[in-house]
């Protein structure tokens, strides 16, 4: 289960405050006085209950030009740009019955979607009662990351982000089933971003199975390759060839696979790419290469 934060204070500092002082120290998760002096500036933020509001009138006022504001995803708000490996950013959690949750769809939300994290944040209740998550906890080192893998995972508890709760959500080990607020909700976010994050998988689950169904993330290398091999030049066949056959992340690999395999001729000559692929001596290539085999046959 993400880590309870106890950091009472009354304080209340402005978003400029607290940036300063996050980004100019930095954010290790793994560092106690670290983490205490984060979620510090990060609960202090939380007392102000007008930053938010008033940042959104701007961006609404002069029609989200040069605002400090920069949402992403259809909820989530980006405070800050990353500087020293962290940022700030808000996100809005409506509840069922609400509008955007119908327009949108609860998947857009990612709520009932069991998933880890590969990065570490800080999260603070700042506004409405809450949402809901179902907690579960992993090895993330004990699993390779095909499809239908055994992940052991060990439910934790049902627990709500409360006003003026902060919680550290640990990477790679603290999976949650996010579930809808009773109302609408807003949590404020100190992220822990390293660029080799994007090179680390971020997996979703079936708990009631505790196997990986897939991954959530994916990265702009992925996409780049997939376009250049579906545009079908030589130069970008030759170089999915070398990224499936020596690039140091499974995860290329098998993207280059699968960017190939839509080019193959033939069935017989998708099965041959993907016998290969099993002997390839990489675990989670070789199981997703048996998966696809058997969808061939």
């Amino acid at each position: 289960m993400p880590r309870l934060i106890d950091c009472p204070d009354t304080a209340l500092v402005t978003l400029g405050e607290c940036a300063d002082a996050i980004h100019a120290a930095g954010f290790a998760p793994s560092c106690e006085e670290s983490l205490a002096e984060t979620a510090l500036w990060l609960r202090r933020l939380g007392n102000n209950p007008d930053f938010l509001g008033d940042i959104l009138v701007e961006s609404l006022k002069h029609r989200h030009r040069d605002e400090p504001a920069q949402g992403y995803g259809p909820q989530a708000i980006q405070l800050t740009r990353p500087k020293n490996g962290v940022f700030l950013r808000a996100a809005v959690w409506p509840a069922m019955a609400d509008a955007m949750v119908a327009a949108s769809g609860s998947a857009s939300f990612v709520y009932g979607l069991p998933h880890d994290h590969n990065f570490s944040f800080l999260t603070h209740g700042y506004f409405g009662p809450g949402y809901w998550s179902d907690y579960y906890e992993y090895d993330y080192e004990a699993v390779s990351g095909w499809t239908g893998e055994l992940a052991h995972l060990t439910h934790t508890g049902r627990r709500r982000l409360e006003p003026g709760k902060v919680m550290l959500y640990r990477a790679h080990r603290d999976v949650h089933r996010q579930l809808p607020a009773d109302s609408l909700s807003v949590s404020l976010n100190v992220m822990h971003a390293e660029p080799a994050m994007h090179w680390l998988d971020q997996y979703s689950f079936d708990v009631e199975k505790g196997t990986i169904t897939g991954r959530v993330d994916s990265g702009p290398s992925e996409a780049f390759l997939k376009i250049a091999v579906a545009l079908g030049t030589c130069e970008a066949l030759d170089l999915a060839e070398h990224v499936a056959a020596s690039h140091p992340s499974e995860r290329m690999r098998l993207t280059a696979l699968d960017a190939l395999a839509g080019q193959a001729p033939d069935h017989a000559a998708r099965d041959a790419l993907w016998a290969r692929a099993e002997r390839s001596g990489l675990r989670m290539v070789a199981m997703e290469a048996r998966a696809r085999r058997a969808e061939l046959a």
